[in-house]
């Protein structure tokens, strides 16, 4: 009887977009079955560092703390080149900065702010929901924030303004991609099924790069931005050469950011 592995993504469109195939078996599944869950990837990140999931989407950052016990697979994952996470504010608003939030302590976007903005070292951060930290900024309970996924797009629409694309500013400083998250699996599964995992989500990946009308519904049903637009443009950005392959390159870019030798 095959054993079902637990397997947790985002709902970001990158990753339903990737993995919508994999899920309603589109491919072929090489005798797997996955029983995948979809949430925040603060959400995610917690799971894996409790080590309850065999296969998770991760912030690239956190891979660290969960090194011995996971090891990142070579595709599904999204680096930006030249772009990444937004730093913003309100339009016109230039009070001290004082409250800053972020979509969680483990992330690669909060991690790319303490690097990057050390003036701001002393003000309070708020970890939310990603989703949340437009309205929070706009209602002034937070002075600033670090917005990812669909935000990024859609900032200025509301009201917002940048402070600095973090990407560009990892990008001038590294001239390397910028890891943002990626798909991490345990390493006690063994070579043979991780190779097996990493076949059919590279299938997925494929799939929907061939027919990409076929993940939309999905992609709409879990994205918090229904553009078809701006979700075309997230899926351009994040669904690249990189995620079919990290290569040399992405390594490099991984390593440089989380200090690991992979």
């Amino acid at each position: 009887m095959t054993k079902s592995l637990k397997l947790n993504i985002s709902t970001c469109p990158n990753d339903t977009f990737a993995f919508e195939a994999l899920i309603n078996h589109r491919v072929d599944m090489r005798g797997l079955s996955f029983d995948v869950s979809l949430m925040d990837i603060e959400h995610l990140n917690n799971a894996a560092l409790k080590g309850d999931v065999d296969i998770c989407k991760i912030s690239f950052s956190l891979y660290p703390e969960i090194a011995e016990q996971y090891c990142i697979l070579n595709c599904g994952a999204a680096l930006g080149t030249n772009n990444g996470q937004v730093f913003v504010r309100r339009q016109d608003d230039d009070t001290p900065i004082r409250r800053i939030a972020v979509p969680g302590l483990h992330t690669t976007a909060y991690a790319l702010l303490k690097r990057y903005f050390t003036h701001y070292a002393d003000a309070e951060v708020v970890p939310m929901l990603f989703s949340e930290i437009p309205d929070a900024i706009l209602s002034g309970r937070v002075d600033a924030g670090v917005l990812i996924h669909e935000g990024r797009f859609t900032y200025q629409k509301l009201g917002l303004s940048l402070i600095a694309d973090l990407g560009e500013l990892w990008q001038a400083d590294k001239h390397l991609p910028l890891p943002l998250g990626g798909i991490v699996a345990k390493r006690s599964l063994g070579e043979p099924l991780l190779h097996d995992i990493e076949r059919v989500i590279l299938d997925s990946i494929c799939h929907a790069t061939d027919y990409p009308q076929i993940p939309l519904p999905f992609i709409r049903h879990y994205t918090a931005e229904h553009s078809d637009e701006v979700i075309a443009k997230h899926i351009e950005l994040f669904v690249n050469a990189y995620t079919l392959d990290l290569g040399k390159t992405g390594v490099a870019a991984i390593e440089e950011l989380t200090g690991c030798s992979l």
